[in-house]
């Protein structure tokens, strides 16, 4: 594992939609609930062994509401829209922190071709009073 930066501090800001790593060299790094959501390790996100794997959508307003961390190599964040089957390795965030904006215009660019939107779908329901119906 030599060579590979872990943060020595780790911490949830903003209720849960933003993730700061510390690292030792000096160097911070925020990374939002989405993002890491939307880039998990997971074979739902991922696929198993490159096959497979939906690109989550409408996650613009999911939040971190737990971290658990597994061992000394990796973290495991529960997400308030439930899914929480991800293992960030300290590699993987490393990752994710220093190739942050590429990764973001990648994912915006993917959510564009397929129609979607980083918003939660949501339905309105219009309530009309029948006695107000001519």
């Amino acid at each position: 594992m030599s060579g590979i930066p872990v943060p020595g501090k780790i911490r949830l800001r903003d209720k849960g939609k933003l993730l700061q790593l510390d690292y030792l060299d000096g160097f911070s790094y925020e990374l939002s609930a989405e993002y890491l959501r939307v880039e998990s390790p997971s074979a739902e996100v991922k696929g198993h062994a490159g096959q497979g794997g939906e690109l989550p959508y409408g996650k613009e307003e999911v939040k971190i509401k737990g971290i658990e961390r597994m061992g000394n190599y990796a973290l495991q964040f529960i997400f308030d829209d439930g899914h929480d089957s991800g293992i960030y390795t300290w590699g993987y965030l490393w990752q994710l922190a220093k190739e942050k904006e590429q990764r973001w215009r990648n994912y915006l660019q993917q959510l564009r071709a397929k129609g979607h939107v980083r918003q939660a779908d949501v339905q309105v329901v219009r309530l009309i009073d029948p006695k107000k119906i001519s």
